[in-house]
């Protein structure tokens, strides 16, 4: 279903996913801890509709690591990759961190940008509202075996299902892709307001909120929607932050009706 690709993007390799195809393309980026192959059965659902590019973002999965690790070097990396594989212009979705990304990348290169989906992320991403660091600086990076490696994240309190998605076995043990000081910092560099880039968008956008999120709250959803025009909410009742596993078919079919709406034709 994807083809899996190298791109050396400011001066940076980078892992890219791209389900190929004639129709419209779309840039789907992850967040946080993630990778782009989450974004698998997306493309799937949407094949022969819309070619959904799908890259590691630095410091994730495949893709190269390293500071600079701030939302602008995410936000640029995109757009050189949109520029380098000739696709403009694209729908962008992203969910979490690449939510942020998305509509930073939308305020800043609006010609590369025809519609925008957030999935699950806000614009004040700092406490007292949601509590934007996660703390892996202890995780192992090396476990024996792969279930050793998911019982040791669970020890931490948090679900080991999401992280074991970039679990892979090295000369050493089982361990995860991404830098676990690379995602201290991503995530320390993101932790701020950012209303002013989400208000400067002016694309066809769609918000996606879980009913029990701990990262969007129903008033941030609502504050964002009143605080430019031309934006659509869905909730998902019952659903948390991973809303795209958790109701899968839900969430592509909301998401390919608002891309047959605002993508397949010029708006």
């Amino acid at each position: 279903m994807f083809e899996k690709s190298l791109h050396t993007v400011r001066g940076r390799r980078l892992a890219v996913l791209d389900s190929g195809g004639d129709g419209p393309a779309v840039l789907a980026l992850h967040g946080h801890f993630s990778r782009g192959s989450v974004y698998a059965p997306l493309a799937e659902a949407l094949k022969g509709r819309f070619r959904v590019v799908a890259p590691d973002q630095r410091a994730h999965g495949h893709s190269e690591g390293g500071p600079p690790l701030t939302p602008d070097e995410y936000v640029h990396d995109a757009a050189e990759l949109v520029d380098r594989i000739g696709v403009d212009p694209v729908a962008v979705i992203g969910h979490s961190m690449g939510g942020i990304v998305a509509y930073r990348l939308a305020a800043r290169f609006p010609g590369l940008v025809r519609a925008l989906a957030v999935v699950d992320i806000g614009t004040v991403n700092k406490r007292p509202d949601v509590e934007p660091v996660l703390d892996v600086s202890d995780w192992p990076r090396r476990a024996p075996t792969r279930e050793a490696l998911a019982q040791a994240i669970e020890a931490r309190g948090v679900p080991s299902w999401f992280f074991m998605q970039s679990a892979e076995e090295f000369h050493d043990g089982w361990g995860l892709l991404f830098d676990h000081g690379d995602l201290m910092a991503s995530q320390r560099a993101l932790i701020g307001d950012h209303m002013a880039d989400w208000k400067a968008t002016e694309q066809p956008a769609l918000l996606l909120r879980g009913g029990d999120s701990f990262m969007l709250s129903a008033a941030e959803s609502e504050r964002m929607r009143s605080a430019r025009s031309g934006v659509e909410t869905v909730e998902f009742p019952g659903c948390g932050h991973w809303l795209y596993e958790e109701e899968p078919d839900q969430f592509t079919s909301v998401v390919g009706s608002f891309l047959d709406r605002w993508h397949r034709t010029a708006p």
